[in-house]
């Protein structure tokens, strides 16, 4: 009796138990996304006259933000960087303008963040481009397929989350 005649393969494994080019093929295109979106970041961050990761501290602030500012923790945690990271660099854009920080009214050791006027307002202009760059990148996805990549991608972000932990711990 063939196990393969009574089993299904998993849609990660051919025929053969192989699937390493696809593998190597994926994991190389994710590496170029990556690269691309930091040259958008990096291009959206000149406009403001910001670096990058400054860039990216506005962008959570402003996604995270219900009203009430923002922790550093919860920016740390969306950006998956240091708390201590995303204090310097938030202090020097509350030193240009960009972002306010007060301290938390439930806890005084809480600094929570939101974007000022000014960042908002500069944000803003660049609205139109940032709409019609997303418009084009996205066009091939209706909401089903985009909502589909999204759910995959989220899995495989947490697999690699926890494929890190498990490389650290073992060395």
């Amino acid at each position: 009796m063939a196990l393969s005649s009574q089993m299904t393969v998993p849609a990660n494994i051919d025929e053969d138990g192989k699937n390493r080019e696809i593998v190597r093929q994926f994991l190389w295109d994710i590496a170029a996304i990556n690269v691309h979106l930091d040259e958008i970041r990096h291009f959206w961050a000149r406009e403001l006259g910001i670096s990058g990761p400054q860039w990216m501290i506005l962008m959570a602030v402003s996604d995270l933000d219900a009203g009430n500012g923002v922790s550093v923790k919860d920016v740390s945690a969306m950006l998956h960087v240091d708390p201590s990271f995303v204090t310097t660099q938030s202090k020097m854009l509350e030193k240009n303008g960009f972002v306010r920080r007060v301290p938390s009214r439930q806890d005084a050791r809480v600094v929570l963040m939101s974007l000022s006027d000014k960042a908002s307002k500069k944000i803003a202009t660049l609205g139109s481009r940032r709409d019609s760059l997303s418009d084009f990148v996205l066009s091939d996805f209706d909401k089903k397929s985009l909502h589909n990549l999204t759910t995959q991608l989220g899995k495989m972000k947490n697999r690699l989350q926890k494929a890190a932990v498990i490389l650290s711990v073992e060395s």
